[in-house]
């Protein structure tokens, strides 16, 4: 009859000769049940093939088994069993063998298994130092769950950071999920556990289970896991990739390059309701083909890191280093960033480090105390979104959250990261009312250890993945966010413009009668253009949650609807800053987005929805070729007015320039938000001679009335708008046009 036990207390059972075979290692009974139990911190030393009084003791835990048998080159050595579920049995050998472990259950199988007790630590004594100092850049190679070949013996090293667990037992498919036979060892004072177990591979499931201070035994998925079951489901799963890349042109390209001085126009996408029931290999066809189609730059995907509910579009992460499970493996996603490099286009990730997902099976109270979670309820809990707060100023999270950041842009290739909530981060009183929240140590609003996390992740992402970008969504006044680390700055690439995003949006929610009063929140963004380097968004959070479409926050009939969003985007591409634009209104989504249906691909039937998406593309395809509005994007000499006052028109001017002012690459932009067109309205230009006109929002093969200049314009001498030439034009009812002077 086989050990049995119940919640880890083993019955006693019998020992062999004198309560121990001769010649083994004796082991107090006391530490036995310790081990049994679950609640040694080192199994090793006693678990597995130890020297002895001139032979090797070996002992196992197999509290289920009915016998058990040691192979060796010399032959079969029985154990017999000891106590607690433990067998034990010693070889006449000197030194430690290549062994085996044949276990016979109530099945009448005997069971041939490697012993995961033989093997020495799998996580070097480096490794755990860099950990511990918060310094260790690769460290998805560390800790998880990593397959690897020890001699000639192939399995996965597990490996978790708990330093509050008195134990922790790994759970899995190849222990029939009783933690009892694979207790791991603690490594030293780092607080990591480690376990390397022979035979378990590519695709097992497995979860850890983790005795807390309190002596609660609590079942955590991997947080540093590369893979997750799909939701409910919450097993984590092994996973190494076998990938082959065909980007590296991509690649090279990219570390010669500064994305400020690249083009940029971004598509927001979110996997799951950007068409239904796709994988990432469908959705490396099907997307790939769309943003080639409509001329994007690059796509940036709403957080694609494994999470639990689908409503919370990914913002509450529960696996960090894990791609979202729904769409498919790992090297899916990998196939799907890689086809879009190939088709020349970029690839931005939306990533989350401000909080993380209360889910008790998650991150939350880890290891049964406050780990990842600030301690502090005044800096550890998200009121408004309901969620943890990360310790930014504990060593080994810091380290957790830079290195994610890198296991995206490395193992992943990801061209860049939009940071979500960085205000949330930046502010120990955000959301927060007088009386919640602490200062820091100098009696400031400001959270020092969350500005110093992101100065190292800016920094280092940079020096490791040349020719990459950081992008903060931050809406506040905040000094620098866009400023070299080295100048006191917290070193991203770009900002969200959420000020612009927020006028622009309320201007052409106003009917053409009344924008005049209202014009100069569209000139407002120029102000302060080049405070940072910005990116104009107009986001998912925009077309969510009752606030309608971009379509339907437009007052009018449908054709002046669409003929204000495509003189909307016409300004918007041409304005300093990169371009935005969430999926559904390149081809003016009329309902308001929800994430549990598709887009309503069905409307580009429709001759004036399609005519939204040629004008976006052609708009695409403009800016690709112009450099003036995108090459020298942080110099303020690229832009001026040439009337950003004619609010009785609705009309807005500018020109966009190189930085060496060179006339063969200057831009006009007029934009008419007037329902009417104005025929000879008087423009000034930088300089006399034809003006190609490159962009006509209201062309008739984008379903516009057509109104237009023939494709050119003549500027003669004469000043105007303190230009020195002029010209009159036609401008379109709720068009943009963009004239380039012909060279």
């Amino acid at each position: 009859m086989g050990v049995d036990s119940d919640d880890g207390d083993f019955s006693t059972g019998s020992r062999g000769g004198n309560g121990m075979t001769i010649g083994a290692a004796p082991i107090p009974d006391d530490v036995l049940a310790m081990i049994a139990e679950g609640r040694h911190g080192d199994p090793h030393v006693v678990l597995g093939g130890h020297p002895y009084d001139g032979g090797v003791t070996v002992r196992v835990l197999k509290p289920l088994a009915d016998a058990v048998v040691v192979r060796f080159s010399g032959g079969d050595v029985s154990l017999v069993h000891e106590a607690h579920g433990i067998w034990v049995g010693v070889l006449p050998v000197p030194e430690v063998p290549d062994y085996r472990v044949v276990v016979n259950y109530a099945d009448g199988v005997a069971h041939e298994l490697d012993d995961p007790y033989r093997f020495l630590p799998t996580v070097s004594d480096l490794d755990l130092y860099l950990f511990g100092e918060g310094r260790h850049e690769e460290l998805w190679r560390a800790l998880g769950a990593r397959t690897m070949t020890i001699g000639e013996v192939s399995g996965t090293a597990f490996a978790v950071w708990a330093p509050n667990a008195r134990a922790v037992r790994l759970k899995s498919e190849s222990n029939g999920w009783d933690g009892r036979e694979h207790p791991m060892r603690q490594l030293g004072t780092s607080g990591v556990w480690e376990l390397f177990v022979p035979g378990i591979g590519m695709g097992a499931h497995y979860k850890y289970a983790i005795l807390s201070a309190a002596g609660e035994w609590l079942e955590r998925a991997d947080p540093m896991a590369s893979w997750a079951e799909v939701p409910p489901a919450t097993a984590s799963r092994v996973h190494t990739s076998s990938y082959v890349w065909g980007d590296e042109a991509w690649l090279v390209r990219r570390a010669k390059k500064q994305a400020i001085h690249e083009p940029m126009s971004i598509y927001e996408v979110h996997l799951g309701s950007w068409r239904r029931g796709l994988s990432y290999e469908q959705l490396a066809d099907q997307l790939v083909a769309h943003v080639r189609e409509t001329g994007f730059t690059h796509v940036e995907l709403m957080p694609v890191m494994q999470h639990p509910f689908g409503g919370s579009w990914g913002y509450h992460v529960t696996g960090y280093y894990a791609p979202d499970s729904r769409f498919g493996d790992p090297d899916g996603l990998r196939l799907l960033i890689d086809r879009l490099h190939q088709a020349d286009i970029g690839v931005i990730l939306d990533w989350v480090p401000g909080h993380f997902a209360t889910d008790e099976w998650a991150l939350a109270r880890f290891d049964g105390e406050p780990l990842y979670e600030d301690p502090n309820p005044q800096r550890g809990w998200h009121k408004e979104w309901g969620s943890h707060i990360f310790n930014f100023g504990r060593h080994e999270v810091r380290n957790f959250l830079v290195a994610n950041a890198l296991h995206w842009l490395e193992e992943f290739h990801a061209d860049g990261l939009r940071v979500d909530g960085v205000a949330s981060m930046l502010y120990l009183d955000y959301s927060r009312e007088d009386g919640e929240w602490s200062p820091n140590a100098y009696g400031g609003r400001e959270n020092l250890e969350a500005v110093a996390l992101l100065q190292e992740l800016t920094a280092t992402a940079y020096r490791r993945n040349p020719g990459t970008t950081i992008i903060a969504e931050e809406s506040t006044a905040w000094p620098g966010v866009t400023k070299p680390t080295d100048h006191g700055g917290l070193g991203f690439g770009f900002k969200w413009n959420m000020g612009w995003m927020h006028d622009t949006l309320e201007y052409v929610s106003h009917d053409p009668i009344h924008r005049s009063y209202h014009h100069h929140e569209m000139t407002f963004a120029a102000m302060y253009g080049w405070s940072e380097n910005y990116v104009l968004p107009l986001s998912h959070d925009e077309v969510v949650h009752g606030k309608g479409s971009i379509l339907s926050k437009v007052p009018g009939d449908r054709w002046r609807q669409l003929a204000t969003a495509r003189a909307l985007y016409g300004f918007m591409w041409a304005f300093p800053g990169k371009q935005l634009l969430f999926m559904g209104s390149e081809f003016a989504q009329e309902s308001e987005w929800a994430e549990s249906r598709e887009l309503d691909w069905w409307l580009l039937d429709l001759p004036d929805h399609r005519g939204v998406l040629s004008a976006l593309s052609d708009l695409n395809a403009r800016y690709r070729e112009t450099p003036a509005l995108w090459a020298w994007e942080d110099d303020p000499r690229t832009f001026s007015w040439i009337d950003g006052d004619a609010a009785g028109h609705n009309v807005f001017s500018f020109v966009r320039r190189s930085s060496d002012s060179d006339d063969a690459s200057q831009l006009v932009c007029v934009s008419n938000f007037a329902a009417m067109p104005h025929h000879g309205f008087r423009l000034g230009l930088p300089h006399t001679g034809v003006w190609e006109e490159i962009v006509n929002t209201d062309a008739t093969q984008y379903a516009g009335s057509g109104v237009g200049n023939l494709g050119r314009i003549e500027a003669v001498a004469g000043e105007h708008n303190g230009q020195p030439a002029r010209a009159d034009i036609s401008i379109p009812p709720l068009a943009t046009v963009w004239f380039r002077a012909r060279g």
